[in-house]
């Protein structure tokens, strides 16, 4: 196991009216903020909103020391979206001075709507299926933005560029299961892993031009009408942009799906449109795999040690699967 110390998140400060005062006034001169209140969601940032008298709300969002980068890369992703025909927030002001707060922060517009997560369980399977395949357009749109290179997104482009989808997955495959051991995860089944990864690497020839994918596209991230039949009002949190494979944008947001949830999938799916891929049930089962390494080796890194073990038995069972769930 390694001995690093579990890696600090979601920054615990507070932001007095004053201060929250100074960095509108940069944004938003003459506007009086009234109120600061902490948002739930965000595990990585902290999600503030400020509330103002005479101009609308609007959102701060602060990030760890650790990953204070991810300012930088949120505002490169926004500025990506800036023609997309979706909702996201406006970057009003970023920060990593530490002249206000200590922490990098960005100021954003508020969008109007709640979290779909808020409203998901009251929703027959009809509602389910119309909302979710609302937010499967909205990732076609956002996966139909294209970059110079396959690869993880810092914050200034990708960070370490590759000339194919093959390359880069290889290379994240490779490093996780690394890191699975270097975890404390089980050696026998890192190697089991990798016998069948390698079995299955073909699958990634197929995506051939990088694309922007959101990479944490769930109900958390999805905003919708408050009342009345939801509709689609706002996509946030690119903190997890990639430039990949649209099938890798499609798994994620399908991974916490359970066989009850056949009509948020089906809907996802409808909504995002055909997939002319070859084998694209199997390509999406491969990177349900990436991500359920990924999960695993997060949680290790944040010390969410109860979490591990239900992992490790569903990499178990990945290692001679070939379909998606």
């Amino acid at each position: 196991m390694s001995d690093d110390p579990p890696l600090q998140l979601k920054p615990r400060l507070s932001v007095s009216i004053g201060q929250a005062q100074a960095i509108v006034n940069r944004a938003a001169p003459g506007a009086t903020v009234r109120n600061v209140v902490e948002l739930r969601g965000g595990e990585i940032s902290t999600i503030l909103e400020i509330a103002l008298a005479d101009a609308p709300d609007c959102i701060l969002k602060v990030y760890p020391a650790q990953l204070h980068w991810k300012m930088a890369k949120e505002v490169y992703v926004h500025g990506l979206l800036r023609d997309v025909d979706i909702l996201v927030p406006r970057i009003l002001l970023a920060d990593d001075t530490g002249s206000v707060i200590d922490l990098s922060f960005v100021l954003m517009s508020k969008l109007d709507g709640v979290e779909l997560s808020r409203r998901d369980p009251e929703l027959g399977d009809q509602e389910q299926f119309a909302i979710f395949a609302e937010m499967g357009a909205a990732l076609r749109r956002i996966n139909d933005i294209t970059l110079d290179s396959f690869g993880y997104i810092g914050p200034n482009g990708v960070w370490t560029s590759h000339k194919t989808n093959r390359a880069y997955m290889s290379t994240q495959f490779d490093r996780k299961l690394t890191e699975f051991c270097a975890r404390g995860g089980d050696a026998a089944l890192a190697e089991r892993l990798r016998a069948g990864i390698a079995a299955r690497a073909h699958l990634l020839d197929a995506a051939d031009r990088p694309r922007l994918c959101h990479y944490d596209l769930h109900a958390g991230n999805v905003l919708v009408t408050p009342d009345g039949t939801p509709q689609l009002s706002g996509i946030v949190d690119f903190e997890n942009a990639t430039a990949g494979d649209p099938l890798m944008d499609i798994a994620k947001a399908l991974y916490y799906f359970t066989p009850k949830d056949a009509a948020r999938r089906e809907g996802l799916l409808a909504g995002y449109g055909a997939l002319d891929r070859p084998d694209w049930q199997a390509t999406i089962a491969l990177y349900r795999l990436a991500s359920t390494l990924e999960l695993w080796c997060w949680f290790a890194q944040v010390g969410k040690a109860d979490a591990l073990a239900g992992l490790t038995r569903e990499l178990d069972n990945s290692t001679g699967q070939d379909v998606a769930h």
